[in-house]
């Protein structure tokens, strides 16, 4: 599955991956893989991405949206940053 991640001012992230783990607006949710499309808000919070080669990085973000749609899944936030974890 492809993820990119996204502010206004410059693409956070992008690569294939296992897992994207989200702080939805009615609680944290994963997708992974073959996932049915979904559209959701999301809060401020913690993103957690496992890519391909089992790496897990973290993201601080400010909230925002995130679309999944035939294995790419695009996440739209106001800022986010790399978190040390």
């Amino acid at each position: 599955m492809k993820l990119e991640i996204i502010t206004p001012d410059k693409k956070l992230y992008a690569d294939k991956i296992f897992l994207v783990q989200l702080p939805g607006t009615k609680g944290s949710f994963e997708i992974l893989e073959n996932h049915a499309p979904i559209i959701s808000t999301l809060e401020k919070g913690v993103l957690k991405v496992i890519d391909k080669s089992n790496k897990t990085t973290f993201f601080d973000i400010s909230g925002g949206v995130v679309e999944c749609h035939d294995n790419k899944t695009v996440v739209l936030v106001q800022s986010g940053k790399v978190s040390e974890r």
